[in-house]
């Protein structure tokens, strides 16, 4: 075998170079890293072992859930710290807290230190999930600004891959631990964080350019997630009915991986058409004059808007156009996020609320743990589906029909209700239904969420304002999930201790058993669902005329004033 040419080595390392730098590169790295954002979804798998170890009752539980939901949703630190630092530093601070909040957990819970205080591991959980708000703002943020015409489908992506992430760690955790719910955890505490350091610099906001094949290659990336989804979904029934041993997990684990790393080798192919394309001559040269002056006009638009939001008054009474760049304050005291607010209230609380009680809704009900494990995994994986589902689909009917996003969310929301009567008055195999509608409807609101607000109010300030969208999220579940159904559970619970003539202190755990125990709960839960899709329904009348214009036509003057600048660029190299 001879030697490499030096040119030839040269251009090899030119080629990697662009390839690394790339804003398909990012894209994959966010890719990965959301996949290991997810690890709140997996609470309902290990939040027995925090019960059985240290003792708790389900209304303690559902605290502790409470404060998981309250990190993973009150983002306004991550969001404000982007504004005024870059991407690398905010992974950073996110990889650390992850750690340290998971760490803290697992070694409570094998007892290598003495049992925390409830408070304490209320801080534990919530520092550990806080992370994955740092993880969204890096990654997520950025790959919309480096794509802002196909928000629709990045974000169902990439959320999508957060919402399988569940299933990945799962398969992971069996490979590496075996079946050891207490070492899921410690998972969680590394395997993210990790991640994050080795992107840390990979990830960074890029100029807005036209990408020909852009949308071929999102659905190239969609048919992988899709397929990935599939796969994990059938290992999860297997492993259900079949018992696998630990080979047969690592080679599941496995082919899952293989899968996460198979956008990368679209990616590289999509890079090599662009080196070719940018290191061939131009001939004739390009000649364009008339597009710099856009430019111009943008940034002075950007300018006087600036100015603009200095002014007191303007916050409440001169806001911009729909689709503009609203500032913090304006964005937020806007009649638009108020409705945005109680309808995430309504409709993540709800569906917050029945993934954590998950695995106990399984136990009263009679379920096998091996069952109950695959119903936490089965959610994780329709979740994956609702966030595609509600990305690329109200992606391609707002560009075919103009079909507002606001609609959608009504309608998902109506479907959401449907999932909580099916828990509410159960009959056989109906969890299984259940878990599949809850997870599709919880997972499609986070994307029409982040979508609608990105539409609604600019980019600009687009780190915070999607961070302060979803704080009603904690709000509902600490409300729907600590105040009205852990209280009902434990009630239930101790109708059931008098019935068997026992007492709260004669047990260390209690339990309830029986189709009663959650049905008052989620019968309140679909009826504050419901109530959200009749506020959704109030956004859809006000952005009813928004949706049915152009509203990424300022996005693509920006690309071709991008593409009309380069091309001059080249044409002064040529002469």
């Amino acid at each position: 075998m001879g030697e490499v040419p030096m040119g030839k080595r040269h251009e090899i390392l030119q080629f990697t170079n662009h390839v690394i730098q790339g804003r398909w590169f990012s894209l994959f790295a966010s890719f990965l890293i959301m996949s290991g954002a997810g690890a709140t979804y997996l609470f309902g798998t290990y939040s027995k072992e925090i019960k059985a170890s240290l003792g708790y009752d389900q209304t303690t539980l559902n605290l502790i859930g409470f404060f998981k939901d309250l990190g993973a949703n009150v983002g306004v630190l991550s969001g404000l710290l982007a504004e005024v630092t870059p991407t690398w530093f905010v992974l950073l601070v996110g990889a650390a807290m992850n750690f340290t909040g998971y760490f803290m957990i697992w070694i409570s819970v094998v007892g290598k230190i003495p049992k925390p205080k409830v408070w304490l591991m209320c801080m534990y959980i919530c520092l550990g999930a806080n992370s994955q708000n740092f993880a969204n703002t890096g990654a997520l943020v950025t790959s919309v600004r480096n794509f802002p015409e196909s928000r629709g489908n990045m974000i169902g992506l990439l959320k999508g891959f957060t919402g399988l992430s569940g299933a990945i760690m799962t398969q992971l955790y069996l490979a590496v631990y075996g079946n050891d719910a207490k070492s899921l955890i410690l998972l969680i505490a590394w395997l993210p964080a990790v991640l994050s350091v080795i992107f840390v610099y990979t990830i960074r906001e890029m100029r807005v350019v036209k990408q020909p094949n852009q949308l071929r290659i999102f659905y190239y990336c969609l048919a992988i997630a899709i397929v990935l989804a599939l796969f994990l979904m059938v290992m999860t029934l297997v492993e259900r009915s079949v018992a696998f041993s630990h080979a047969a997990y690592v080679v599941t684990a496995t082919i899952a991986c293989a899968f996460l790393f198979l956008p990368l080798l679209v990616f590289v192919r999509e890079e090599l058409s662009v080196f070719r394309e940018k290191n061939t001559p131009i001939h004739p040269p390009r000649i364009a004059i008339e597009h710099p002056p856009v430019v111009v006009a943008l940034e002075k638009e950007d300018t006087n808007n600036l100015m603009k939001c200095f002014w007191f008054n303007d916050i409440f009474f001169n806001k911009p156009a729909r689709g503009e760049d609203y500032s913090i304050l304006q964005a937020l005291l806007s009649t638009d996020m108020l409705i945005l607010f109680l309808a995430t209230f309504c409709g993540l609380g709800t569906s917050l609320t029945a993934v954590d009680n998950m695995g106990q809704i399984g136990e009263s009900l009679g379920y096998p743990t091996t069952t109950i494990k695959s119903f936490v995994s089965l959610v994780s994986i329709w979740n994956f589906f609702g966030r595609i589902f509600s990305g690329f689909v109200s992606e391609a009917l707002l560009v075919k029909y103009k079909f507002p996003r606001t609609l959608m969310m009504t309608l998902v929301l109506l479907l959401s209700c449907i999932g909580l009567l099916l828990i509410a008055f159960p009959f056989p195999g109906s969890v299984y239904i259940a878990s599949l509608i809850i997870g599709f409807s919880f997972g499609a609101q986070l994307p029409l969420l982040f979508t609608i607000i990105s539409e609604l109010f600019g980019l600009k300030y687009y780190s915070t304002l999607f961070n302060c969208g979803q704080l009603a999220s904690p709000l509902g579940s600490y409300i729907l999930n600590v105040k009205v159904t852990g209280p009902l559970y434990d009630r239930e619970a101790l109708k059931d201790l008098a019935k068997k003539g026992l007492t709260r202190s004669s047990v260390k755990e209690l339990t309830c058993i029986g189709n009663q125990c959650y049905r008052q709960a989620f019968v309140i839960l679909a009826s504050v669902a419901f109530f959200g899709a009749l506020a959704s329904l109030i956004l859809v009348a006000r952005t009813r005329n928004f949706y049915k214009g152009d509203i990424y036509k300022k996005f693509r003057d920006q690309a071709e004033a991008t593409e009309a600048e380069m091309a001059s660029t080249n044409n002064n190299r040529i002469h």
